[in-house]
């Protein structure tokens, strides 16, 4: 049970490592890295919001699965199978709606109407 809290653990604070820079703003659009779909990858103006959004609830989600691989841990006699599925259940969900919010607050963004920095919904 161990190895798997760490391993949750470790993924976690990874996940959380990989959205700081996409929140700050410090990718730029590419093939790699980042929400990569046409519309972000054809304009850099809607790469930006759009990958700090969805970085900011991805990590908020990546943050939910780090407590929960450590607090499930602690209910005495959690069978390591149950424990697995609670902490993926607890950590998809979140990731799921931070996905589709993602994609709904691109759609939102027209070209030339691009908030500023200040103006995000965050």
């Amino acid at each position: 049970m161990i190895v798997l809290v760490f391993t949750f653990v470790v993924s976690g604070l990874a996940l959380v490592a990989v959205c700081v820079p996409l929140i700050l703003g410090k990718i730029p659009p590419n093939g790699f890295y980042g929400f990569r779909v046409r519309k972000t990858l054809e304009h850099p103006e809607i790469w930006y919001p759009v990958n700090k959004y969805g970085g900011t609830r991805l990590l908020l989600a990546s943050l939910l699965l780090v407590m929960a691989a450590v607090g499930y841990s602690y209910i005495p006699g959690i069978a390591t199978d149950i424990y697995s599925y609670a902490v993926l259940v607890t950590w998809v969900m979140p990731s799921t709606i931070a996905l589709v919010g993602t994609f709904r607050y691109m759609n939102t963004l027209k070209l030339g109407e691009i908030p500023t920095s200040s103006s995000l919904p965050y």
